[in-house]
């Protein structure tokens, strides 16, 4: 945008079909009490990953945090953090034309470098995530590569 065009605002904005109040919005950075109750969550989330919305604030309450229910589960979606529980029809196929068999299932593993392994975790930090990716060798448990991306 150009402030010192003959066109005004509204009009360069109706130009490229852009909204006038995305100009003056600015993301917004998450304060230091939500930074602070988003890492006990995380280390939370670690020991009792089946814990949902209601128990993570029934947990911080007790450790003395005044926070309500829509809180905890926008920081829980920005983290994207969802409890894990049994979801319906886990057994069904759904629309699967090709099962692919397991191909280690009676497989004896004797020697080096004969199965890999391959891992993704992430690892929090001050302002975000990070993620590991490792490869590992299942006879000897040795890691053959790893990376570390954003």
């Amino acid at each position: 945008m150009d402030k010192e065009s003959t066109l005004s605002i509204r009009q360069q904005c109706a130009l490229l079909g852009v909204a006038r109040h995305r100009l003056e919005q600015k993301e917004r950075q998450e304060s230091s009490d939500n930074l602070e109750i988003m890492k006990i969550l995380d280390k939370r989330i670690l020991d009792k990953p089946t814990h949902g919305v209601l128990r993570m604030q029934d947990f911080l309450r007790q450790k003395g945090y005044e926070v309500n229910e829509k809180r905890v589960r926008r920081l829980l979606r920005k983290m994207g953090i969802t409890a894990i529980y049994p979801k319906p029809n886990l057994s069904k196929l759904g629309q699967a034309k090709y099962i692919h068999p397991y191909l280690l299932r009676n497989m004896a593993i004797s020697q080096v470098n004969q199965v890999w392994e391959i891992d993704i975790t992430y690892i929090p930090m001050a302002k975000g995530f990070m993620y590991l990716t490792a490869i590992i060798d299942v006879y000897s448990r040795f890691v053959v590569g790893w990376d570390i991306s954003n």
